[in-house]
């Protein structure tokens, strides 16, 4: 009996403590890292990164376009760590002259601890190009809206004056964000792209009130992004994709992420890369198309990060799961 209650003890103690560390980590990254969402496979979620972005289907498949979901489980050591779902459709035209049209939308949820969003937006660019198979100058819009949420239950007071919210609290913002993105083609299925983007233009301080009058507030803060890669394809058609996202926050070190993928002729790919936050990570997948006798394509795609920061060993390792569509007209 009494080792059963040492034991009890000893589970709540761990739960505790990885709670503190989570709070603690989190605590950081208000202030130096991102608020976003952070992505592995990062190219899987152009269109939530860049609303000018075009779907990495097209350069590598000529198709115009895409339907995918995506699942991150972060820290996976931490029971209330990040986790986050995106689902994400875009469409561009390519057979107009002087400008084609790019058109989509994405829904996604984060949750990290009793704090979550759920944002929804649909987006909008234009393509100015002679020939979009070759090259091109996108302009890109979203718009929409993210509700904010606060489980009035799962928080825990640090002291006696803290916030004690008495309910279930949300909050519902617009969202904006704006970007431009542009390719050229250098050779016989070879691309060069890149890109600048503010995914939240909007700027917001959220506050929460208890009974009390005391209040719970957070500063949402715009986001900088750039992102830029090379696509080779070689004879047998297989292709190699080395690519750089840049990120900043303001008061916040800038972050850079660096991987290079390569597509086999058959149905696997691999990728490897590492982040200037002593973040590395590991990808692969598998590609079904014109390889099993389908005009369209199907990728299905996994993701591990492992952080080697001073946090790595309590933190555990982050897993994401890609699924997408891809099709023409």
């Amino acid at each position: 009996m009494v080792k059963d209650t040492l034991l009890s003890q000893f589970k709540s103690g761990i739960k505790a403590f990885q709670f503190a560390l989570l709070v603690f980590v989190l605590s950081a990254t208000n202030t130096h890292a991102q608020q976003l969402p952070i992505f592995t496979q990062y190219r899987e979620h152009n269109s939530l990164l860049n609303p000018a972005a075009i779907n990495s289907g097209y350069f590598n498949f000529e198709q115009n376009g895409v339907f995918g979901i995506s699942h991150r489980s972060q820290w996976t050591d931490i029971p209330t760590a990040p986790k986050t779902t995106v689902l994400h459709g875009s469409y561009m035209t390519d057979d107009l002259s002087g400008i084609n049209v790019l058109f989509g939308g994405n829904l996604i949820n984060d949750q990290v601890g009793p704090t979550a969003f759920t944002g929804l937006n649909a987006r909008f660019a234009g393509i100015i190009s002679g020939d979009p198979a070759y090259n091109g100058i996108s302009l890109g819009l979203s718009a929409g809206a993210v509700q904010y949420r606060v489980k009035a239950d799962e928080l825990r007071a640090r002291d006696q004056n803290d916030i004690s919210l008495a309910q279930n609290v949300a909050q519902i913002y617009p969202d904006v964000g704006i970007g431009i993105f542009a390719y050229q083609s250098f050779g016989r299925n070879d691309y060069v792209y890149g890109g600048v983007s503010v995914p939240q233009v909007i700027g917001l301080d959220l506050s929460f009130q208890d009974d009390n009058g005391r209040e719970f507030t957070t500063k949402r803060i715009q986001h900088y992004y750039a992102q830029i890669g090379l696509i080779k394809t070689f004879r047998n058609e297989s292709f190699l994709e080395p690519s750089v996202w840049v990120k900043y926050v303001q008061n916040s070190p800038v972050n850079v992420d660096f991987n290079v993928r390569y597509q086999f002729v058959e149905a696997l790919w691999i990728g490897a890369g590492a982040s200037t936050s002593k973040t590395a990570h590991l990808e692969g997948g598998v590609l079904l198309g014109d390889n099993v006798g389908y005009e369209s394509n199907v990728q299905i795609g996994y993701g591990y990060d492992y952080s080697f920061s001073s946090q790595g060993p309590f933190l555990g390792g982050t897993h994401e799961f890609n699924l997408a569509y891809y099709f023409s007209r």
